[in-house]
């Protein structure tokens, strides 16, 4: 369900508002002689400024919600999409990011909207609302989430908690790719449907299992160089991966066991050796603050094939 947004799915320790995407500047609350310092967000929307910390979100992204989550901003969100499945305690509503309704999301009285698609206009038909909106895509690196989770704890008044949350996340993987030995000739095939479309070293997911050294069988059959080639069984069956990972599990019931039962599939390497591993979709297609849960069951499957 998310290949349209998956095919089309995050360095930094204790930021200072300079270089890090946001700034503030002083001025006083009216009426109060309180200081009060305005948020400016550098999004992919352009400069978005905020009287203060957003305390009514509405998060049409499933990997923004999470973000929003991870840094403790939960308190402020007040409505998220239908596919923000995570954490279960999210605000859960009929809200939709593929076909977003103006209207519908101004019920909610927002003061700041983020999402990761600009679908329909729904970026300008808020403005004229005079809804702030925070547009953070889909990352193509790792820096680009890094630089997301910042640019939302700027945003939320939570930016000491952001910068844990990305330290957090950086040790991890840190760790994750030091504990296992090079995977330079280690092959494999990154499956994001049965039909078999997967993705290129030149993908964000690429580039994570770039980070272990691991070749991918699919970089010479992407000719139109969308980076999401479509492969055949017979292509798979030839190139023999080592590793086949399944980002498919959950959604359309694949596992090691029904990988083996496909036609000639049996004969794999992967299949042989236990190398097919069935990943959680939602973490392989959302690029936030569980993205070292993904790398860190990557790194045990590199060392199981390097053993």
């Amino acid at each position: 369900m998310r290949r349209a947004r998956a095919l089309g799915a995050v360095l930094l320790f204790l930021p200072l508002a300079a270089g890090c995407g946001f700034s503030t500047s002083s001025g006083s609350a009216e009426g109060t002689g309180e200081a009060v310092a305005p948020i400016t967000v550098e999004a992919a929307n352009g400069t978005v400024t905020l009287p203060g910390p957003a305390e009514r979100i509405v998060s049409l992204s499933p990997t923004t919600t999470e973000m929003l989550f991870a840094i403790g901003a939960n308190e402020q969100v007040v409505a998220v999409d239908d596919y923000s499945t995570y954490p279960a305690e999210a605000p859960r509503t009929d809200l939709s990011g593929f076909k977003p309704n103006a209207e519908a999301i101004a019920a909610y009285k927002p003061d700041l909207v983020v999402l990761s698609d600009d679908m329909d206009g729904i970026i300008a038909a808020l403005g004229k609302l005079k809804i702030p909106v925070i547009h953070e895509p889909a990352a193509k690196v790792l820096d680009d989430s890094y630089d997301q989770i910042t640019d939302l704890g700027a945003a939320t008044g939570k930016g000491a908690e952001a910068a844990v949350v990305v330290k957090t996340m950086k040790d991890r993987i840190d760790a994750a790719v030091k504990a296992v030995p090079d995977g330079s000739g280690i092959t494999y095939f990154h499956e994001v449907t049965t039909d078999l479309y997967t993705i290129t070293s030149k993908t964000f997911l690429g580039q994570i299992y770039g980070l272990f050294g691991l070749e991918n069988i699919a970089d010479e059959a992407d000719k139109q160089g969308t980076g999401y080639p479509q492969l055949s069984a017979e292509a798979v069956l030839k190139a023999d991966p080592r590793l086949i990972f399944l980002a498919d599990a959950r959604g359309a019931g694949q596992s090691a066991e029904t990988v083996a039962k496909r036609a000639g599939w049996s004969g794999l390497t992967a299949v042989k050796e236990q190398g097919v591993v069935a990943l959680d979709d939602d973490i392989a297609s959302r690029w936030g603050p569980r993205l070292p849960d993904l790398i860190e069951d990557i790194s045990a499957a590199v060392k199981q094939a390097a053993a």
